[in-house]
């Protein structure tokens, strides 16, 4: 399995599982795009050998979800160690590590949140919520960082970078509460839901949906502000990385502004952005990355402070 095989697997993959960062991933320079690739396909093949899905459609209740925790985990842990693992995607984060300085401690984390997954978790406050979004989504937001060239040490920038990853997650369990349900999953938070007396075995009933639907502007509310947060950390990317991550901020951000504006319709059918709306975030991303060191250096966080990782 030659590395130009274990490329091609993976842009196939991206471009079966998200046609929004499969779009976002074309304005990379070739390097880049390449080993994004390889990581979205790391990342992509986790969720799907957790949630008996493929490239995330088709999501199922699995009989054996720590079997595949321990599978997933052995195989990471092979390409971590620089071993062969015979597994296109568990390959392509071998030759992610190889190729940067990507900490071992964020692929760890990642896995971390799949276990939270296998075990039935469920967030009771806000910052569990949070803390499992940053195991799902956020740490990959630390990881792409690294694929771009941020130095692992570079704080203030993967902060920014875990933003993004927030903002993404949270739009998705918006966007994805009815699919959640159907699985017998929820990732409101359990104070949240009792707040509204909503019990999880009826949460899609039409008696919560006004309710429901106040707290899934919540969830809205928070990762626009996780949004705007991840743009502070653009200029510390080159122009074609940044434009990247720009188009993906508007192209993703679009979908949970589409949920939170189909208020009680928002589980109807599934949310999405339109061949058109991508193009007109890519030249929106284009004029905001040139002008980007004037128009987003500066300003507050997100307001939740990442895990860091140990030395």
């Amino acid at each position: 399995m030659t590395r130009g095989d274990v490329v091609e697997a993976a842009r196939v993959s991206i471009a079966r599982g998200s046609r929004s960062f499969a779009a976002a991933s074309k304005l990379f320079d070739k390097p880049t795009r390449e080993r994004a690739w390889l990581l979205y396909s790391w990342c992509r093949a986790c969720d799907d050998i957790a949630d008996g899905q493929d490239h995330g459609h088709g999501m199922t209740v699995v009989d054996d979800p720590m079997a595949r925790l321990a599978r997933l985990s052995v195989l990471t842990e092979l390409a971590l160690a620089g071993e062969p693992t015979g597994e296109p995607p568990f390959e392509a984060l071998r030759i992610v590590v190889a190729e940067t300085s990507l900490p071992h401690g964020f692929a760890r984390d990642h896995i971390a949140g799949f276990a939270l997954d296998a075990e039935g978790w469920r967030p009771k406050t806000e910052d569990d919520l949070l803390r499992y979004c940053y195991r799902v989504a956020g740490v990959v937001g630390c990881m792409m960082a690294v694929v771009m060239g941020v130095d692992p040490q570079d704080e203030a920038t993967l902060d920014r970078a875990c933003d993004l990853g927030l903002a993404f997650q949270l739009a998705n369990i918006a966007r994805d509460i009815d699919e959640d349900a159907s699985v017998g999953r929820c990732y409101l938070p359990t104070d949240w839901l009792a707040e509204k007396d909503i019990r999880v075995a009826a949460l899609m009933a039409p008696a919560h949906r006004p309710a429901l639907t106040e707290l899934v502007a919540r969830l809205t509310t928070r990762a626009a502000a996780f949004e705007e947060s991840a743009r502070v950390g653009t200029p510390a990317l080159g122009f074609r990385s940044a434009w990247a991550v720009l188009a993906a901020a508007k192209i993703y951000g679009d979908i949970g502004r589409k949920v939170a504006a189909r208020g009680g319709h928002a589980w109807d059918s599934r949310v999405t952005t339109s061949a058109t709306e991508k193009i007109g975030a890519i030249l929106l991303a284009g004029r905001q990355a040139g002008s980007r060191k004037a128009r987003y250096s500066g300003g507050p966080g997100g307001g939740w402070v990442r895990p860091r990782q140990r030395p």
